[in-house]
């Protein structure tokens, strides 16, 4: 039997869209236009409205400001902080965080990661059974 050789095509990249939507379009997009869009959780949020602090920190990102740092990880990456670079806390240090249209929608903490990776050595001496009889010098 003859064998199917199928050439694998490289993966398009493809403008990111949101419900149908372009970053474009949901940057033109009014608050009442983006409600019915968002997630439930995002939605429940806007709807018992924002914080003072909050408040805050969506005019210093409309107004143009350079350095932006913030401790909310609990706000809302919204379309038209898309293409902002703003330093979140994780509870130690600031870390950068580029806002990419694929994070539009999701909260600033999930991209600030608290805790560090574990990166486990090798055992040490005396720690397994076949260690136990091996010479320290």
């Amino acid at each position: 039997m003859a064998k199917k050789t199928q050439k694998r095509l490289p993966r398009r990249k493809e403008e990111f869209t949101y419900h149908g939507y372009k970053v474009e379009d949901l940057q033109q997009m009014g608050m009442s236009e983006l409600m019915p869009i968002m997630p439930s959780r995002v939605r429940r949020k806007f709807v018992r409205g924002l914080s003072r602090e909050e408040e805050k920190l969506l005019s210093e990102i409309k107004g143009g400001k350079e350095r932006i740092r913030t401790h909310l990880r609990d706000m809302v990456i919204l379309p038209e902080m898309v293409g902002k670079t703003i330093e979140v806390h994780n509870g130690k240090e600031f870390m950068k965080v580029e806002v990419q249209p694929e994070a539009v929608f999701h909260y600033f903490g999930e991209f600030a990661l608290t805790r560090r990776r574990v990166a486990h050595g090798s055992a040490g001496i005396g720690a397994t059974r076949s260690s136990k009889y091996v010479p320290l010098k």
